[in-house]
């Protein structure tokens, strides 16, 4: 079987999925093999609904882009500000990058494997609906990789389900002395922001 958080080696099956958020109407391209590509996924719809990326953000991460939902939304949102949308999965990116031509962000939507990312970026904000199915000590890694690369006074904004250990993730944050408090709780999903470590 093959997973979201992998490259998928079958058929594309490329369809468009509708979302509303933000009060506009959008489409995306999405495919087989990708994270939720029947549509919105809930986790993300919560974020989006509940958080907007502050106005004088200029440097965004999407971790995780899928087909990105995330990074297309904060490139419109923040017209001045680049977004390195990451993922592992190149179907994954190769959607990330049409939907950015497709919603006039193309050219500041950067859609990129982890190892492709330069080594001295910092972000204002980080959005993630971060893959907890990887496992946890996996997922632990994938922060411990990413959380240092925020700016002085970013700010990194996780979507996670309530029964998939968004209370646990949330306690093991602030033991790696991070900042990190619950903003929003909807449809079984919470959203942690978390501010870099001291």
């Amino acid at each position: 079987m093959t997973h979201y958080f992998e490259t998928p080696t079958g058929e594309e099956h490329r369809r468009t999925v509708s979302a509303r958020f933000w009060d506009t109407d959008w489409e995306f391209t999405t495919a087989a093999g990708v994270f939720s590509s029947d549509g919105l996924d809930l986790g993300t719809g919560v974020l989006l609904r509940t958080h907007t990326p502050a106005p004088g953000a200029r440097r965004l991460l999407d971790l995780g882009c899928g087909y990105g939902v995330l990074a297309v939304a904060l490139a419109s949102a923040s017209p001045d500000a680049e977004v390195d949308a990451v993922d592992v999965n190149e179907r994954a990116l190769a959607l990330t990058a049409d939907n950015a031509r497709a919603h006039g962000v193309g050219e500041r939507v950067h859609a990129l494997l982890p190892d492709a990312v330069a080594p001295d970026a910092r972000y204002d904000e980080i959005w993630s609906n971060p893959p907890i199915r990887i496992g946890k000590q996996a997922l632990h890694d994938l922060l411990l990789q990413w959380l240092p690369r925020l700016a002085p006074g970013g700010v990194a904004r996780l979507v996670v389900g309530r029964n998939l250990g968004a209370d646990s993730l949330q306690r093991w944050l602030i033991q790696q002395g991070h900042r990190c408090d619950r903003t929003a709780s909807a449809k079984g999903f919470r959203v942690l922001e978390v501010r870099p470590a001291s």
